[in-house]
């Protein structure tokens, strides 16, 4: 399913209010959407939710976990509880493994990537991703999460009006970009970096605990 941007009949936040904690920021970025596709996504921003945390508490029992949202929708979902708790196996030294289902994790993570290439570039990034990580921060060797925080500067200006070419600044009279950096929505819970707007990159930390990557 598509995100369809330039055809938007509602908005949308990005990112999505279900990954953050209430209260929600004052200045979350909102984005056009259709509002059919982007009631489709909803299970799925739920899901993705659940499985982060239940991994950080070690459990997928509603009672264990800590966020409120992901508590309420556990336990008003018994068989969402049920089947994030199948994500869960151990392995032959009796540690915990899960394996939450990467058709629907890929599905959000490309749908917020999206979203905040919108808000950036105010310009629909409709084309299939030519790449898309999901993995662990605490998986990431030392130079594999170094390379992952750090952002590659562009050689091209944005649109003129866009909010990335706002944050522009002007020294000496001349127009420098500022150096891309990550946008935390909130603390410990979310945060964001688009870079290269000639091919689109997005990364994203979720929790402090996944990394997400899409790359165009």
């Amino acid at each position: 399913m598509r995100f369809l941007w330039r055809q938007g009949t509602t908005r949308e936040h990005a990112a999505s209010r279900v990954l953050l904690d209430d209260p929600l920021p004052n200045d979350l970025p909102l984005v056009n959407s259709c509002h059919r596709c982007n009631s489709g996504f909803s299970r799925d921003e739920e899901y993705l939710a659940c499985p982060i945390d239940c991994v950080i508490c070690g459990s997928a029992d509603p009672e264990d976990v800590r966020r409120p949202k992901v508590r309420a929708a556990l336990l008003h979902s018994p068989a969402l509880a049920a089947r994030i708790a199948t994500c869960r196996s151990e392995d032959a030294a009796g540690t915990p493994i899960w394996n939450p289902e990467d058709e629907r994790v890929r599905n959000v993570i490309i749908k917020l990537a999206r979203g905040h290439v919108a808000h950036q570039y105010s310009e629909a990034q409709l084309d299939d991703p030519s790449s898309v990580m999901v993995v662990p921060l605490m998986l990431m060797t030392e130079t594999q999460r170094k390379a992952f925080e750090t952002l590659s500067v562009s050689s091209l200006y944005p649109e003129i009006g866009s909010r990335a070419f706002v944050n522009l600044y002007v020294v000496g009279g001349d127009v420098c970009s500022t150096e891309p950096t990550w946008t935390v929505l909130q603390e410990a819970r979310y945060r964001y970096a688009v870079a290269q707007p000639e091919q689109p990159l997005v990364r994203i930390v979720l929790s402090e605990y996944v990394a997400a990557e899409v790359a165009w």
